[in-house]
C-alpha cells in the first residue's frame, strides 16, 4: 500500500501546477495529540495567501473524495519557504552550490549543525564546502537539511 504521502502528492501536484505553482513537499505528522496534513508548494517569485488559498480549496475537495486518510486531520497548505528543508534528490539538484545547514542526530568532532555550500548529494550522503576543504555527512546520520538564511 502506498504511503499517504505520496497519494496526497499525487493528488497535490496537479492542483498545484494548474494554479501556477508546484509541489514541494507533503508532510503528514502527528502534533500534540492532532494529524496535520502539510503541503508545501513553491512559485517563482514566492508563494502568496491566495497561492495558498487557490490550492487548499480544491485539494481539500479532491481529498474528501479520494479519501486516503483514515481518521481525522488538519489540512495546511503553505509556503516551501525561504529556509526550506531539503529531502529528495531533485531538491538537492536544485540547489547544489547555495548555502545549507546539515542537522546531526549526534554531534560530530563536538557539533551537531554544520554551515556550508552544498557540494554533492549521492544516496542520501551530503557532501558541503566548509572552510578550507569538504566534509560528507552519512544519510544515517543526518537528522535534516534546509537552505541556510543569512540576516
Amino acid at each position: 500500500m502506498a504511503k499517504v504521502t505520496d497519494l496526497v502528492a499525487e493528488l497535490a501536484a496537479p492542483i498545484a501546477q494548474a494554479q501556477g505553482c508546484t509541489l514541494w513537499d507533503v508532510e503528514y505528522v502527528k502534533e500534540a495529540g492532532s494529524w496535520y496534513l502539510r503541503v508545501y508548494i513553491d512559485k517563482e517569485g514566492g508563494v502568496s495567501i491566495d497561492d495558498c488559498e487557490a490550492v487548499s480549496r480544491p485539494l481539500s475537495d479532491a481529498l474528501d473524495e479520494a479519501d486516503p486518510i483514515e481518521g481525522s486531520y488538519t489540512l495546511e497548505v503553505g509556503s516551501a519557504g525561504i529556509d526550506r528543508v531539503l529531502r529528495k534528490s531533485e531538491h538537492f539538484a536544485a540547489y547544489l552550490g547555495s548555502e545549507v545547514e546539515v542537522k546531526l542526530y549526534r554531534a560530530r568532532e563536538g557539533k551537531k549543525e554544520y554551515v556550508g555550500l552544498l557540494r554533492g548529494y549521492a544516496d542520501g550522503n551530503v557532501t558541503l564546502e566548509e572552510g578550507d576543504g569538504t566534509v560528507t555527512f552519512e544519510k544515517k546520520d543526518i537528522a535534516q537539511v534546509r537552505l541556510y538564511v543569512r540576516f
